[in-house]
Formats: structure tokens, C-alpha cells, sequence
């Protein structure tokens, strides 16, 4: 690490033109595999989604069976999210992402010769528990790599796979389920499994040889660009001051447990959108199933660039408050129309989604500047996982919610309520009880 005498004319304003590009280069580097990763992992993780549409008829089954199965992937996460954490920071990011990464391509492909709920929940479950640890990972990751301002850009450009994932995975799932259906006597929601699970394992064995746990380790930096970032990170943790490294005394901060249940109530209408997203196209008349892949495509390309956007500005104005809260109510607004209008205007309903994803997605990487913003070592790699896993305990109740009143009701608007209700929490909880924090001084 740079000394206190070194920091002074390392960061003089051509040195700080010259982090910039650094930083440039650090991005162009690592984000956009770890976006290939995260693609790979949303499409592995929601792919049931679509595969729903005729999977559900070959097999008997009920959309309570679906949306349980859907969840319980969630249930996975809770239980293994921060032991992966954890493991992240002691044996490195490569290692850790490498054996998530085939975990859940492998159990991807298994998914595919479910034949009864048992079966279907036990692999869901399974995936969870692969999967556990990538997402906060990757965010306790960059951690290592980008200072607190910066780093929302960062996220805003890595978590927007999930929207990429979207516009990808909708219309290839519509093509192999139409092209591929019957081929070796297997159904095309099968062929989806296979075909989309492969590229993971391949990717996780990719994944060892390409990343770098930390800035000190790369070689593709010079000494002095090495030098640069270490010292800017190291002006980053005076700026942010005493930070709990602890993770047990973090648990007795309320604030962790306020940023639990904020995420709780994003996630709750992320994992409605994600797993409800393609039946609702349906429900306002497009049966086609790459028809209804197009259509989520479309929307989750809007969404991708709302979390960019809302990334690279609340990044300039170094604000998260408003950037966060503003884009969840936007998500429980829309939500609230496609409740009001399902049965009316497929129109307003299309609209009224694609602006609910923008909204829900562009709430989630400003969020995650608010806990780097008080835990730090031990605390960051376990308050991270932490928030995240019993958070996403809303990933597996939301959708299991949404199936059981579709199942008893036949409509999916009550449902749509309950969630939107659930979501304009998460606007009121940070507007109210987050504290405003100072910009820091670059």
C-alpha cells in the first residue's frame, strides 16, 4: 500500500486523469465477463418462466406446484449465501465463482428429466444452493476493485446482465421450444435446460484462468497503475471513516436489519416480475412462446438501460436515497396498473410492465451502495450475503404467493396488489429511516 508521502502527488489532477483511465480499463477488463457470468446464471436461474407455458400442461402440473418450485430456489440462497461469502474472501473470487458457476450449469441440465414436484423442488433447491454466493459475491468482488464512488456505475453495469439475460433468454427460449420440440423424443422446454445450462460449465472453467481476486494480483496493470488504484481505494476508506469490520457486532446495528427488509421489498416484486413476467404476457392474449420471448425481450432491454442510467447518475450526484426509493415507486406504480388493467387493455399492460421492471431493476444497484457505506472486512463479505440471502427469502415467497391466488382465484391481479403494496415499502423505509449521507470528497 502507498504511503501517507506517496498519496500526495499521486493524486494530483494529472494523476487523477490518469485513474480515470485506469479505472477504464479495470471496467473493461472484469465487468463485462462478469456480466457474461451473471447473463448465464439469470438465464439458468428463470428460464422456468418460460418454459412454464407447456412444461406445466405435459407434466399435470398445478401453478401453486410452479411457483413453489420457483421459490424454493430462494430457500437455497438463504441457507449457503453467506458461508460463500465468506469462503469468497478466504480463498478468492476465481476459485469461488468457478465451483458456483458449474454447480448450477450441471443442476441446470439435470433440471430437465423432472417428472414429478419432488423431483422439480429438490432441483430448484439445489440451484439456490450452487448459485449462493454469486451475486453478493460479485459485489463484495467489486468492492476490491472500485472506491464507493465509483462503484454504482460498476454495479449498474454488471447487475443490468439480468436485463440482458431478458432480452437474450426470452426469444431463445421461444425458439428452441418451437424449432426443437420432439427432437430425440424430448419436449422443448428440456431442450432449453440442456442447451442454456452447457454454456455455464464451460464459463465457470473459463472463469479460473481470467479473473484476478485483487488489483495488487494483476499483471495486465502496470506497477504504477497497481500503485494508483491502491492508493485511491485507500483515500476511499479514510473518506468513509471507522467502518464495522466485525460481522457479529454488525448484527446488532439496526441499520443492516432496515437494509434487509428494504431489499426484502424489492425482491418481492423482482422475483414476481422474473417468474410472472412471461404468464402475464399470455394472460393479455400472446400464446406464442417466442412471441412472449420477444415481448420480455423488449422489456428487459428498457430495463437494462434503466439500471444503467440510474447507476452512472446517482454515481455523478453521489446519491443513493432517492435514486433507489424513486425507482421502487416507479416499480409499485406499475404494478399497480397491470393489477387494474389485466382483464381491461393489454396496452397499458405491456407498458405498465416493461416500466415496472425498469423501475424494480434500476432500484437494485443503487441500493447496494448503501451497506459498503458502513461494513467493511469480514463485516462487508458476510453483511452483504447476509441482506441478500434473507432478503431474497421474498424470492421464494412472492412467486408461491402469486401461484397460490392464480390457482384459487384464476386471476393474478390480487396477487399484483399485495406485491405493489409490498414494494412502495421499500420507497417509504429509505426516504424515512435511511440516513443522508455526505458527498465525498474526491
Amino acid at each position: 500500500m502507498a504511503t501517507d508521502a506517496a498519496i500526495a502527488p499521486i493524486l494530483d489532477k494529472p494523476a487523477a486523469t490518469e485513474l480515470d483511465g485506469v479505472y477504464r480499463k479495470i471496467i473493461f477488463r472484469l465487468i463485462p465477463f462478469l456480466m457474461l457470468l451473471w447473463v448465464l446464471a439469470w438465464i439458468d436461474r428463470v428460464n422456468i418462466g418460460f418454459i412454464k407455458l407447456t412444461m406445466l400442461d405435459e407434466l399435470k402440473w398445478s401453478e401453486a406446484v410452479y411457483g413453489l418450485g420457483a421459490g424454493i430456489f430462494f430457500l437455497g440462497y438463504f441457507f449457503f449465501e453467506v458461508p460463500s461469502n465468506l469462503l469468497l474472501q478466504k480463498i478468492g473470487a476465481k476459485k469461488t465463482i468457478m465451483r458456483i458457476t458449474i454447480g448450477w450449469g450441471l443442476t441446470s441440465i439435470a433440471t430437465m428429466f423432472v417428472t414429478t414436484p419432488t423431483m422439480f423442488y429438490s432441483l430448484r433447491f439445489l440451484l439456490g444452493v450452487f448459485e449462493a454466493g454469486f451475486y453478493p459475491g460479485i459485489i463484495l468482488y467489486l468492492t476490491y476493485w472500485f472506491p464507493n464512488d465509483r462503484r454504482a456505475k460498476a454495479f449498474g453495469m454488471f447487475m443490468s446482465a439480468s436485463a440482458f439475460a431478458g432480452v437474450i433468454g426470452g426469444p431463445l427460449a421461444g425458439a428452441i421450444m418451437n424449432n426443437l420440440h420432439g427432437v430425440n423424443g424430448w419436449s422443448g422446454w428440456q431442450w432449453v435446460l440442456l442447451i442454456e445450462g452447457i454454456p455455464s460449465v464451460l464459463a465457470g472453467i473459463a472463469t479460473y484462468f481470467y479473473l484476478t481476486d485483487r488489483p495488487e494480483q494483476a499483471h495486465w496493470l502496470t506497477p504504477r497503475e497497481r500503485q494508483l488504484v491502491q492508493t485511491d481505494l485507500e483515500r476511499d476508506r479514510k473518506a468513509l471513516g471507522e467502518r464495522e469490520h466485525s460481522l457479529l457486532a454488525s448484527l446488532k446495528d439496526g441499520k443492516i436489519w432496515l437494509l434487509i427488509l428494504v431489499f426484502f421489498c424489492i425482491i418481492a416484486a423482482n422475483s414476481s416480475l422474473t417468474f410472472y413476467g412471461p404468464t402475464l404476457v399470455k394472460e393479455v392474449g400472446f400464446t406464442n412462446p417466442l412471441m412472449v420471448g420477444w415481448i420480455m425481450s423488449g422489456a428487459y432491454l428498457c430495463g437494462a438501460a434503466g439500471m444503467i442510467w440510474n447507476g452512472f447518475h446517482s454515481d455523478r450526484h453521489q446519491e443513493s436515497r432517492w435514486h433507489c426509493g424513486l425507482a421502487a415507486a416507479l416499480g409499485s406504480a406499475s404494478l399497480l396498473v397491470i393489477a387494474l388493467f389485466l382483464q381491461h387493455s393489454p396496452a397499458i399492460v405491456l407498458t405498465a410492465l416493461t416500466l415496472a421492471i425498469v423501475g424494480t431493476m434500476g432500484a437494485i444497484p443503487v441500493f447496494w451502495q448503501m451497506p459498503n457505506r458502513f461494513l467493511a472486512g469480514t463485516a462487508a463479505a458476510g453483511g452483504v450475503a447476509l441482506i441478500n440471502s434473507v432478503a431474497n427469502l421474498a424470492g421464494f415467497g412472492a412467486p408461491w404467493m402469486l401461484g397460490l391466488i392464480k390457482t384459487s382465484t384464476g386471476s393474478l391481479s390480487p396477487g399484483l396488489y399485495v406485491v405493489a403494496a409490498v414494494e412502495i415499502c421499500a420507497t417509504v423505509l429509505i426516504l424515512l429511516c435511511v440516513p443522508h449521507l455526505k458527498k465525498a470528497a474526491r
